[in-house]
């Protein structure tokens, strides 16, 4: 068991709610297995105090934490955003630096990864995405980088949609964007056409929770949302597609998170970066739940 001293770094999550998430599990794996003298913890931070837990936190010397919902693009007033933040709008990972927080965003490089696992050619056919928020943006900017050429945006509050997918032709030029109303007819009708359906939204975080509409098709599903069984709402929905949940997106963002905070040290060959198939597998036993299929991973990695 780690001894706990007076130069024991602390990182951390801030969101709201927090007890579910995976996060601790798996980066303590990582500082444990690279003999790092730290600690990751969960913060549950309430949005009406997101500015006091955020220079508190700095001051207190947190060397670096993930935010998690609904922090994402509420924390841009209080960080310094890099590019990728920048570009996408909200940030998932800060880290400490003398003069405030150094913010960059690790969700779009997890995305990606996932998109590489289930080797998904994107440039051929149409995306269908649910969800307009601060994931959502960093989906877009991951199918950006992987080439994707139409992607089709539907979300509850249309106006939210509209919103996103003005600043997506703005910033992605060559990307063909469209909007749909959440209706079961035209999201059955597009999602029949698209090699890749993905929820970014919150829909399934409660056990309770049932994805609204039935996707008919073929093809890859990716939900952002994970649970412990793996067996989401909108993976149910997506019955017919090969589904994975929101996990080997969350372990790839966290190992890219994880490269953020050490960078001098993986730099100078003073760490190693864990491995992320390895990292998924030891999740999937430690829960335990079925191994997912990423064949680009098992080739990469």
């Amino acid at each position: 068991m780690q001894t706990l001293n007076g130069q024991t770094s602390v990182y951390g999550i801030i969101g709201e709610p927090i007890a579910h998430s995976l996060s601790p599990l798996f980066q303590n794996h990582f500082i444990h297995n690279t003999s790092l003298n730290a600690n990751y913890l969960p913060f549950l931070v309430e949005p009406n105090r997101l500015q006091t837990a955020i220079e508190g936190l700095h001051a207190a010397h947190v060397q670096g934490l993930n935010v998690t919902v609904p922090h994402k693009e509420a924390v841009l007033p209080w960080v310094n955003a890099d590019d990728d933040v920048q570009a996408i709008g909200a940030a998932n990972t800060l880290k400490w630096a003398d003069d405030g927080w150094l913010a960059t965003n690790t969700d779009w490089q997890g995305f990606a990864s996932v998109i590489q696992g289930l080797e998904v050619d994107v440039s051929t056919a149409p995306v269908l995405l649910f969800g307009a928020g601060g994931t959502a943006k960093a989906i877009l900017h991951a199918l950006h980088h992987q080439g994707a050429q139409e992607v089709y945006i539907c979300n509850r509050h249309k106006e939210r949609a509209k919103n996103l997918a003005c600043n997506v032709k703005k910033t992605y030029p060559h990307m063909s964007i469209h909007t749909l109303d959440w209706q079961k007819e035209i999201v059955a009708t597009t999602s029949e056409k698209c090699a890749l359906i993905i929820n970014s939204t919150s829909i399934g975080l409660d056990e309770a929770d049932t994805f609204p509409f039935k996707l008919f098709g073929s093809g890859f599903a990716i939900d952002a949302v994970y649970k412990p069984h793996g067996n989401t709402a909108f993976c149910q929905a997506a019955s017919s597609y090969q589904s994975v949940d929101g996990l080997p997106m969350l372990i790839a963002q966290g190992i890219a998170s994880f490269a953020f905070w050490h960078a001098e040290k993986l730099q100078s060959n003073a760490l190693n970066l864990p491995n992320s198939l390895e990292s998924l597998q030891w999740v999937e036993q430690q829960l335990p739940r079925t191994p997912l299929s990423l064949p680009g991973w098992r080739i990469n990695t």
